[in-house]
């Protein structure tokens, strides 16, 4: 599944729920976290069960940020969506490490937790090696607070986002990159989605829908790339006969791992 934009939307807001259905985010997440006050819980979670139920939602992902693990809201969410029919996925904000117990609880639903601390980071391997895990993201602002540091030295952090690319793409996860919150700012976006696309990451969370484009552009291969793709394809299976592993094209080597990403790029087409 692409994931080259998530979309936040504040579970307490009918009339912006009602628009993420008409955007072109690849996944929308419903949040019952920062953006709902602690009073709102509630109201939130009855109005995100009437709007999937009321509207039609394609074959956009639904997901749900539920409150932190161990927290009683949490628990709530749990409970409340946990066997919904209409979500997807399981947003887990500051996770730390065990999802054995909030697996069994969502059946065959996804989780996709969210590195936001610091025990987050060491427990990187065992987070993306839980079950029903198939993406992991990065919270920057929230990464800050845990170490003490400043939003805007982990916004972009080469190091830390290379960690959660390298760890994700080992064991068949996607990486998806932190939100960007000057929704005013597309060119600082772009750039910032372009330097995580580089590093592995496979979309972007988003908060406006001024950011969507220009992510599903920035996470989509390019026509060149397709192009390419199809071209290594045809030519490395045409003499896969001949028991030659590595071939030319256009002058460059290609073996095994050209091959593979060749494929991996055709067969997400179809999903786009």
């Amino acid at each position: 599944m692409l994931r080259r934009s998530q979309l936040f939307v504040p579970g307490t807001d009918e009339a912006k729920i009602r628009k993420s259905l008409t955007l072109a985010a690849d996944s929308i997440i419903f949040d019952l976290e920062d953006s709902v006050p602690e009073s709102e819980k509630e109201r939130a979670r009855d109005l995100i069960v009437t709007m999937t139920d009321e509207l039609t939602w394609g074959r956009k992902e639904l997901c749900i940020r539920i409150n932190p693990l161990g927290t009683e809201q949490s628990a709530k969410d749990v409970e409340r969506f946990g066997r919904n029919e209409k979500i997807n996925s399981i947003v887990v904000p500051k996770c730390e490490g065990d999802l054995s117990e909030l697996k069994e609880r969502i059946g065959e639903k996804t989780l996709i937790p969210l590195i936001e601390t610091a025990r987050g980071f060491l427990a990187l391997e065992k987070i993306v090696r839980a079950e029903g895990v198939v993406a992991i993201a990065y919270g920057a602002a929230d990464f800050a607070n845990s170490v003490g540091g400043k939003t805007s030295a982990f916004q972009g952090n080469t190091c830390v986002k290379t960690v959660i690319a390298i760890s994700a793409v080992a064991y068949g996860v996607q990486p998806i990159d932190c939100v960007f919150f000057n929704f005013k700012d597309i060119e600082g976006f772009r750039k910032e989605a372009l330097h995580s696309r580089d590093l592995g990451f496979r979309g972007k969370q988003v908060i406006h829908p001024s950011q969507i484009e220009a992510a599903n552009e920035i996470f989509s291969p390019s026509r060149d790339e397709i192009k390419r793709a199809k071209q290594v394809i045809e030519l490395y299976e045409k003499n896969a006969g001949s028991g030659r592993g590595a071939i030319g094209v256009d002058g460059e080597l290609v073996d095994a791992v050209h091959y593979r990403w060749a494929k991996s790029v055709v067969e997400n087409l179809g999903d786009a």
